[in-house]
């Protein structure tokens, strides 16, 4: 049975949750309205992709 040889100080385990935080998701601004949308991804704000004008954003 795995059992600890010692006791793991507050310092040593919370050096190794140093990098469990949660990071942000990548998103990037608009170049069509300067909102922020995610990458590859239709903008929520103007219906925008890729320069030209994908969905109505009134429509929908």
């Amino acid at each position: 049975m795995a059992v600890p040889k010692s006791k793991i100080s507050k310092s040593r385990r919370n050096m190794r949750r140093a990098h469990h935080a949660v990071k942000s998701g990548p998103y990037s601004e608009c170049p069509n309205c300067g909102e922020l949308k995610r990458p590859h991804h239709v903008c929520a704000h103007c219906g925008h992709y890729d320069g030209r004008e994908v969905v109505n954003p009134e429509a929908a």
